[in-house]
């Protein structure tokens, strides 16, 4: 049935309860579904940072020292911590849906949930020691 149709003797008008625009605010695990949505906006943002990096190292020193200048004034710094913060709690709520998202059984049974959770957590630590180890190195 087509919502948008108009209302007859023979199809009456659907109800559609009315919701408050703040809806999310009344229960926390809405609460912290809409925080984590909304922290996607932090995550684009530091792909486009990255990318405008990339383009400027590839014009060459000085379109780089210009780039480094511009991230070392206060607001970027202020910007890019809070970023930090909202692109970590996306990436602890995610590693803790994990075991929602991605059913691994062995046989019969299933994996536990901490096991993935886990797995996902020592990748990133792995990964971001290797990263450090690659940058700091010299």
């Amino acid at each position: 049935m087509n919502s948008m149709a108009p209302a007859t003797f023979n199809r009456p008008k659907m109800y559609r309860r009315p919701m408050p625009l703040l809806w999310w605010l009344q229960n926390r695990a809405y609460f912290r579904f809409v925080v984590r949505e909304l922290t996607s906006i932090f995550v684009g943002f530091f792909a486009v940072l990255t990318i405008w990096q990339a383009r400027a190292l590839a014009e060459g020193p000085d379109a780089y020292a210009s780039f480094m200048d511009r991230l070392s004034t206060p607001g970027f710094a202020i910007l890019n911590g809070v970023s930090l913060a909202f692109v970590l709690y996306h990436a602890i709520t995610w590693f803790n849906l994990a075991p929602t998202a991605i059913v691994v059984r062995v046989g019969e049974t299933r994996v536990p949930d901490w096991i993935i959770a886990g797995a996902n957590y020592a990748a990133c630590v792995a990964l971001s020691a290797a990263v450090a180890w690659i940058l700091l190195r010299g």
